[in-house]
């Protein structure tokens, strides 16, 4: 006689959904500038700087210093997702199918929004007169050969400083992982005479040295593969247009046995309006 009593042995099941580790939230919104815009194109209007000359004699005719204005331009593309949940899905599930989805499909959004605003920091932004305009050799410190280091962090730091940024600025800082560990590795990091120890030992790394605010991303650049893309910006080096926050929708579809369409999308563009308020530091993606 087969042994059966494994037919009848008792499941147990979640009744709430584990979403899988992933970027819940856009990291990098916060680091730029936003304005809330209803229209294709979004001009971002930049002058450059004046020289004051010496006055050497009395009624002297008043000078003419014509300012330098120049236009910067973002375009709004939209992004969007969807799903789909039979009708006879949420009566056979413990958990609620359309809900999750709806949570899943915005985290995927807000991730979009991280990779706009990263593809705009080093791409070609466009000009007011239509050309593209790349990014500044001068702004970038080094070769994507080298690795993480302190030294390394003060030349970007330096970099700010030669192009007369406020100092009170906010800047941060965007890394990798690899480049967190590495940094986690150095003197300079974990000293009590450069950082508050205490807060190193229970986040695991502290969110401000060296004058940057420091973001961790899985979704910098890798122009050769093995190197990555870290940026070093101030909230005026891009702009961000939003014509539409990400938005849900959730409604029956006739066309698909009445199923469940989940839908999200959202309406944004982002271009590199201030060259000299952002650095394109390029490490190898390597400890070593």
């Amino acid at each position: 006689m087969a042994i059966s009593i494994s037919n009848v042995y008792i499941q147990t099941f979640e009744n709430i959904v584990r979403h899988l580790a992933q970027q819940r939230m856009s990291r990098l919104r916060m680091c730029v500038d936003e304005r809330g815009v209803s229209s294709e194109k979004h001009n971002w209007e930049r002058m450059g700087q004046n020289t004051a000359s010496l006055k050497t004699a009395a009624r002297v005719a008043t000078p003419e210093n014509d300012s330098d204005w120049s236009r910067r331009v973002s375009v709004a593309q939209t992004w969007h997702i969807g799903d789909s949940v039979e009708q006879e899905d949420p009566v056979q599930m413990l958990v609620d199918p359309q809900s999750n989805i709806a949570h899943s499909i915005a985290m995927a959004m807000k991730r979009a929004q991280d990779d706009t605003i990263i593809e705009a920091a080093t791409g070609d932004a466009l000009g007011g007169d239509g050309t593209p305009v790349a990014f500044p050799a001068g702004q970038v410190v080094g070769d994507g050969l080298g690795v993480f280091s302190f030294d390394g962090v003060t030349e970007v730091y330096e970099k700010f400083m030669e192009n007369d940024i406020d100092p009170d600025e906010e800047k941060w800082m965007v890394i990798g992982p690899v480049q967190l560990r590495k940094m986690q590795q150095l003197t300079e990091y974990t000293s009590s005479d450069y950082v508050n120890v205490k807060s190193l030992a229970t986040n695991g790394f502290v969110k401000a040295w060296m004058g940057f605010n420091w973001i961790v991303s899985t979704r910098l650049l890798s122009p050769l593969g093995t190197d990555i893309s870290c940026l070093a910006m101030t909230k005026r080096a891009i702009g961000l247009q939003m014509n539409r926050d990400i938005s849900a929708r959730i409604a029956e579809d006739p066309s698909i046995s009445f199923a469940w369409r989940v839908y999200c999308f959202g309406t944004w563009g982002a271009v590199r309006v201030e060259d000299e308020q952002i650095v394109l530091w390029s490490l190898k993606d390597s400890l070593t």
